[in-house]
């Protein structure tokens, strides 16, 4: 059976304070586009943060949309015109069309009472002092002079 091997001991690594006095050794060039280059920040307190310069990071250009030509918006708007002209046209036909069945009602419920009011007229038992008689079952009409 093979033994497990132990874990490796983790190095950690402690910061080295920087020396605000100018080195004494040379600094050589660097390449920059092997290396990137390393900035100093002196903070209020005294302490100094040393890290890499990040490069802001630029956003991929956004794809860039066709203008809509004018041709296409004009034929658009003509487009909802015409059917908002269509629609306000049935709703008007629908209007007409509901209005003359409610007057053809009317005039039939009109009907129906007049024609009911001189039946009851007619076929009632009283007489009327001063109007015309017409008792259609003797066949008197006193107006006319006729006896049957």
């Amino acid at each position: 059976m093979a033994h497990p091997e132990p874990p490796t001991a983790v190095k950690v690594h402690q910061p080295q304070p920087i020396s605000l006095h100018p080195p004494t050794v040379p600094v050589a060039a660097l390449q920059t586009h092997a290396v990137p280059t390393v900035a100093s920040i002196v903070l209020p307190d005294g302490r100094v943060i040393t890290g890499y310069a990040i490069n802001p990071a630029h956003p991929e250009p956004v794809a860039v949309k066709p203008a809509v030509s004018r041709t296409a918006v004009n034929v658009a708007l003509g487009g909802v015109g015409f059917l908002a002209v269509c629609g306000g046209l049935i709703l008007l036909t629908s209007f007409i069309a509901a209005l003359t069945a409610f007057i053809t009602q009317l005039i039939i419920l009109a009907a129906v009472i007049f024609g009911g009011w001189i039946a009851v007229q007619i076929f009632s038992g009283r007489s009327h002092q001063g109007g015309t008689t017409v008792n259609i079952r003797k066949a008197v009409i006193k107006r006319n002079h006729f006896h049957g």
